[in-house]
């Protein structure tokens, strides 16, 4: 069983600038995703970020929202949260592929997200993921956020000596002007 498994964690991601965290969360099952919300929370204040919490419908919707933000507004992560529990018909298969797959997408696109959509079989592994005193799935997903966060920001800063530059201004060669070059 994974919960018997150790498991190395990063040290906490630390940052000279304060973070911006949005955690968009399910709250299909509402004491799970409360659970979730609390352990995202307690990681992005321990490292010195503030958060704003909003709720979709759905985990489908998730990927959506975190989206619609990083047009709209000005966060630096996201943090993914919510429940999906197997039942009896694939709609199961559905939202854990189509959910991830989105979050997937965004990642790819250079958002910073923790997944926190927990996909499980039954309510007592959801209960068991999400507690902040147990497995801290929310706090995992927030602190994946936050490494990714400080990762941008360690590539993303300005540089000096390194990549292409031109020798010369495009319209300076050898004396001609801009009118002359075609």
């Amino acid at each position: 069983m994974a919960a018997n498994e150790q498991h190395y964690i990063l040290p906490r991601a630390s940052f000279d600038k304060p973070v911006k965290i949005l955690i968009v969360v399910a709250p299909y099952y509402k004491d799970i995703a409360d659970n979730l919300v609390a352990g995202a929370k307690a990681e992005i204040e321990a490292a010195g970020g503030s958060w704003d919490l909003i709720e979709v419908p759905g985990a489908l919707e998730v990927p959506t929202a975190i989206a619609m933000a990083g047009r709209m507004a000005n966060f630096d992560g996201y943090v993914a949260l919510g429940c999906v529990i197997r039942g009896e018909t694939t709609h199961y298969d559905t939202v854990c592929n189509d959910s991830s797959r989105g979050i997937t997408l965004l990642g790819l696109q250079g958002f910073c997200i923790g997944n926190g959509i927990l996909t499980v079989e039954n309510r007592a592994q959801a209960e068991v993921r999400a507690d902040p005193a147990a497995q801290n799935k929310g706090g995992g997903a927030a602190a994946a956020a936050l490494h990714l966060v400080a990762l941008g920001r360690k590539w993303g800063a300005p540089r000096e000596g390194v990549g292409f530059r031109p020798a010369f201004d495009e319209y300076q060669v050898a004396g001609a002007s801009k009118d002359t070059i075609a």
